[in-house]
This record gives C-alpha cells, structure tokens and sequence, in this order.
C-alpha cells in the first residue's frame, strides 16, 4: 500500500503526532467559539445593544464562519495548510481580544463575526479534517477523524470552565481577552500540518481537477446535497445551543453557573460521541449513522420540552445533546472523502460546512428573534424537532459510492 504520508522525499509526522495537532487546534478555535454565548448576557448589559441586535453579531459569526470554510479549504489544499492555520489562529486572537472594546452593533459584527469567526474558520474542522485526510493511512482515516472532533469537543468541556472562573477572578472583558491570548498556543500546529493536496496527487500519479471541477462534480452528485441538507440543520441545531441555551436556562430561573457546566457537559460528552462515532464508521453505513443521530436529537429535545426543568434534568439533557452535538462530522467528512478522495477533501467538505453555517446562522439569529418576539424559546425548540426528524429521512437515500471511480453521480 502506497504511504500517502511520504511527499516530495521526505517523511510527515507519525500519526500520533498529526492528530495531537489537529486535535490541539480543533480544541481551542472550537473552545473558545463555543463559549462565546457565556458572554451575551454581559455584552448586552455593558453595550444596552438589545438581545436581538447582539444576536445578530453571534448570527453573523455562524455564518462567515461556514463562508470561510470552502475558501479556506481551497487555500490549504493548493497552498499549505500550514499558512492558512497561521493566519486563522492570529484572526481568532486578535478578534476575541478586541470583542470587549466594540460598543456598537456593526463593531461587535466586525470582531466577533468577522475576525474571530474567519480566523476560525481557516483554522477550523475543513483545514484540519483534510490535513488528517491527507497525512492519515486510509484505514485509519475514520477514527482519526474522529479523534480530531473530540479535541473541539474538549476544548469546549474545558474552555467553559476556564471562562467562568476567570469572569469571577477578573471580569468578563479580560476573560474573554486571555482566551483570545490562549487560542496562540494551537500555532505549532501550521508547522506539524503544514503541505498540500498537490504534493499527494503528484505522489500518487493522479491528475488534478480544479477547483472549480470539484465543487461542479460534487453539486451534480444528489448524494452530497442531501449530505449538505442534514448538515444543515446540524447547524441550525449547534448555533441554537452554542449561543441560548445559558439564555434557556436562565430563563427557567437556574442559576448561571449552571449554564457554564451545561455548555462543559456538551463539550464532555461530544468526546464520547466522537470517538465512538469515529470508531462506527468504519463499521457501518455512515449514512445510517447520521440518521440514528439525528433521530436521537428530536427525541431528546421532546423530552426535554415535557420534563421538568431542574438542573438535573439540564445536565442530562445537555449530557444526551453532547453525545450527538458534533458527532456527525467523522460521518459527513467520511462520506465526502469516500465519495470524492482526499486531494479536494477539505474544499468539499468547507462546501458542506457552508451549508452547516446557514442553519447555523439561523439558529443564532432567530433564537434572539423568537424569545425578543415570544418571551420564550418554545418556538424554537419545536422547530429543531421538526427539522432533526427531516435531517434524519434525508440522509437515508445517500449512496456511498464514489463517482470518480466510474460511478455515475449518486
């Protein structure tokens, strides 16, 4: 079997190696991202913005989050991963250490959504899942994907711990300024994963489509747009619960802290998730495993709606909502590197993470929207279960075939 890790004469980190730094990277853009929603309430006590108006800037991040996906992964893919990680790391410090000084609407939307939202996503789950890809044996590839989303996951069980207790040491504004100083130490991770899909498609002999041919191949496939649907609502469903659920459990009269420990719980239990997810993979269809996730999140948020709200009874649901929060990337990237290959893998995928960023920019915007109109978030959680029951019937006509391969697109 040909080692795709060997290019250009000379030889790439051991494995182990490559996912502690896709791992590490994933952990802290993702931490520090998925915390932000601890900060609203603050933000909008300081700046007298508006729920609604604040909302809109988390909004916007979700969504130039998802646009800087296909571009950052097209970047990495011809001209390092390396450099396009530099860049997004120094982006996402520089925009969460700026957050606390923005007083308006349009400066929150510039720190919060555009520096630290691309930053993110340059050093965010397409950049990395491709590197792994690339780096990664084949056989090896569905737990390393895996392994990867974990680290996001940890990142999150411990970034909102560490945001809680330096809001109580120091304040919410210089909190928020040493996790932007913190999100600096997944630097050393451009170097471990630096290189490019070019160097693989020269070593394997193979020619290269362009971008624009990918991306054309891959909406011509009904197979990857029904992958793009389900993920989708996937992130209709991460937004909502990234940036309100403090505000949902707020607005059950629970304390504060218990919202910091239910967005802990997520990112906990997202490791389960993950790595058993990385683990199936490789043992069952993909698509049937989207499926049963998506399932599970619309009975799990049903429950949650007839049950008594206790902190019990959060940390639960928060505990169920982990183990399926993010456990849906090693299937989505698996089914785009099984149907396309690796050499476009973190473009296509940024595609896909586009589409997840859509949803996601309507489950943080409209979450604002419905409990400024409502009051409450009852809408809202009606339409996740809605939405979760579709995702799950859509992925189940997904082919997992290759149309590079001779297969006409499925």
């Amino acid at each position: 079997m040909r080692d795709e890790r060997a290019v250009k004469g000379g030889s790439w980190p051991p494995v182990w190696l490559v996912l502690l730094a896709a791992a590490g990277a994933f952990a802290l853009t993702m931490g520090v991202r998925q915390t932000m929603g601890l900060y609203l309430s603050p933000l909008n006590t300081t700046t007298q913005l508006g729920l609604g108006s604040i909302s809109l800037a988390f909004a916007f991040g979700q969504l130039w989050w998802g646009l800087t996906q296909p571009f950052a992964g097209a970047m990495a893919d011809r001209i390092g991963t390396g450099r396009t990680i530099l860049v997004g790391v120094l982006l996402v410090a520089v925009g969460t250490v700026i957050t606390p000084w923005m007083t308006s609407t349009a400066g929150l939307i510039f720190a919060i959504g555009v520096l630290a939202a691309g930053g993110a996503g340059m050093a965010g789950p397409s950049v990395l899942m491709g590197a792994t890809t690339r780096l990664v044996p084949a056989e090896r590839r569905g737990f390393a994907t895996g392994v990867v989303n974990a680290g996001g996951s940890f990142g999150q069980f411990i970034m909102a711990p560490v945001a809680i207790t330096l809001t109580a040491a120091v304040g919410w504004a210089a909190s928020m300024q040493w996790l932007g100083v913190l999100v600096l130490l997944a630097l050393p991770a451009a170097w471990l994963l630096r290189g490019n899909a070019k160097a693989l498609q020269a070593s394997a002999g193979a020619p290269a489509l362009s971008a624009r041919a990918a991306i054309a191949q891959a909406l011509a496939t009904p197979s990857y747009r029904y992958l793009s649907a389900g993920f989708f609502v996937c992130g209709f469903h991460v937004a909502f619960l990234a940036t309100h659920l403090p505000g949902v459990i707020a607005a059950c009269g629970l304390p504060q802290e218990v919202g910091g420990w239910a967005l802990a719980m997520i990112g906990l239990f997202n490791i389960v998730g993950s790595l058993l997810m990385g683990w199936a993979v490789g043992r069952w269809r993909m698509k049937s495993l989207l499926a049963g996730v998506y399932a599970t999140r619309a009975i799990a948020v049903l429950l949650f709606l007839l049950l008594p709200k206790t902190a019990a009874v959060v940390l639960v649901f928060a505990a169920v909502m982990g183990v399926s929060f993010l456990s849906t990337v090693p299937p989505t990237a698996g089914l785009v590197a099984k149907m396309f290959g690796p050499a476009n893998m973190a473009m296509l995928f940024g595609l896909v993470m586009l589409a997840h960023q859509l949803g996601g920019f309507l489950g943080a915007y409209l979450g604002g929207q419905v409990f400024q109109a409502t009051g409450s978030y009852d809408w809202m959680w009606y339409a996740d279960i809605v939405l979760a029951v579709g995702a799950a019937l859509v992925n189940l006509p997904i082919r997992e075939s290759s149309p590079r391969l001779g297969a006409q697109p499925a």
